[in-house]
């Protein structure tokens, strides 16, 4: 039996940790947390949504990115400052653009066929991970932008995604406790949401129920890969390996420059607040309805009961991990502003580095050097994209195998 090693404990880990066990490899998870899902994959806008498949590259998120520079609650922030690694960033991501709607109908249809393995998974371990499959509503306030988004919706039907037009009496329908004005809406029935936290850290205590070896608090110092096959050198010691599966997020880039690859991931900023909703009045004003507000660029999720996640933003800042109040602040007035009914008097804050590259396209498959794969770079869309990734780079680990294109079993 080969031996496969993972470097990285969030979602995008543990569910390649699991498709490898389901194919019959040995894995071994290298966290440098105490736990599964304490970052990227803590506390997102839990949405799994194929209705957010549109790719940012194109002119009109440039243009937005220079008018909102210097506006410290836009959106979008871009931290003037240069640096190499961004230059080479955004220099790709304008590459990308003729791509723009190529890409968006590709990872629509990645995320549609995501659905049933991650809902298969958690059925067949039992995960309870606060599911909700009410759909997700799209709201817009303006004319231009519901427009676009009907465009978008002629791409992602493309890729396999229904969704229709609602109008504002509509969408009170939909979701009744929405207030404000709005221009329309965009409902997609079939996408869902979940507490992505909860979900990884219940499928990581399946990969060891089923004999994965897991390495919490262990940090990496060094590794490598040769013919001879692969070696990771952490807190815990030196170990060798058949393969090495990079799943580390924002760290993939420098992982990857050891193994002899050029993964361009960079951390992208998201922000959230978990609302408790500790009063009956505000469990009966908050939204049952997964929504993505298009002006604010705004998702909001029902965690079960009594919690409410408001996510979104996007801040190029390197990878400062501060949690900064005037990001968090318009969270807060968004809940204020569209349900007033709900009390905000405990919202728990948080902030996560997405791993981003360019073209917005997952980094999945083989590396240059025998034995080396990766499956990072998943942006926005990591928990949404996360099963099908995983099947992917598992079976190109087991193609791999058959070929005999990378070392023998190494004996431990």
């Amino acid at each position: 039996m080969q031996n496969i090693a993972i470097i990285g404990g969030g979602v995008t880990g543990i569910t390649t940790a699991y498709a490898l066990l389901n194919r019959g490899f040995e894995v071994t998870v290298f966290e440098r947390n105490r736990y599964a899902a304490m970052e990227t994959s803590f506390a997102n806008g839990g949405q799994l949504s194929a209705s957010n498949s549109e790719v940012w590259n194109h002119w009109p998120t440039i243009a937005k990115g220079l008018k909102w520079m210097f506006r410290a609650n836009a959106p979008l922030l871009i931290n003037p400052k240069p640096s190499w690694h961004k230059l080479s960033w955004f220099a790709q991501f304008i590459a990308a653009i003729p791509r723009y709607a190529e890409n968006t109908t590709a990872t629509a249809s990645l995320a549609i066929e995501a659905r049933d393995y991650l809902f298969e998974w958690a059925r067949k371990e039992a995960i309870d991970f606060d599911v909700g499959r009410q759909g997700i509503l799209h709201v817009y306030r303006q004319k231009a932008s519901f427009e676009h988004a009907a465009y978008v919706t002629e791409l992602l039907k493309k890729g396999g995604l229904e969704r229709h037009a609602v109008s504002p009496a509509e969408m009170r329908e939909i979701e009744p406790n929405l207030a404000g004005d709005y221009y329309g809406g965009f409902y997609t029935q079939s996408d869902s949401t979940g507490d992505i936290h909860k979900f990884t850290h219940g499928l990581a205590a399946a990969v060891q129920r089923r004999g994965g070896h897991m390495r919490y608090a262990c940090g990496i110092t060094d590794l490598g890969a040769t013919n001879d096959g692969a070696w990771v050198a952490s807190d815990q010691g030196r170990e060798r390996f058949d393969a090495v599966v990079v799943c580390a997020g924002v760290s993939s880039r420098a992982i990857a420059a050891k193994l002899g690859d050029r993964v361009n991931v960079y951390p992208v900023k998201g922000y959230s607040i978990t609302v408790a909703l500790d009063d009956q009045q505000s469990q009966q004003a908050a939204p049952v309805m997964s929504l993505l507000d298009d002006e604010t660029k705004l998702v909001s999720s029902r965690l079960g009961e009594d919690r409410l996640r408001v996510a979104g933003t996007a801040e190029f800042n390197g990878f400062n991990r501060d949690i900064r109040d005037d990001r968090i602040q318009p969270l807060v007035d968004w809940v204020a502003r569209c349900f007033p009914g709900v009390s905000t008097r405990k919202a728990i804050p948080w902030a996560g580095l997405r791993p981003t590259m360019p073209d917005m396209m997952p980094k999945v498959g083989e590396g240059r050097r025998p034995g080396v794969f990766y499956n990072t770079g998943h942006g926005h869309l990591g928990w949404t994209l996360s099963a099908i990734t995983a099947e992917q780079v598992a079976t190109a680990v087991a193609a791999a195998t058959s070929q005999g294109t990378f070392a023998q079993p190494v004996t431990r």
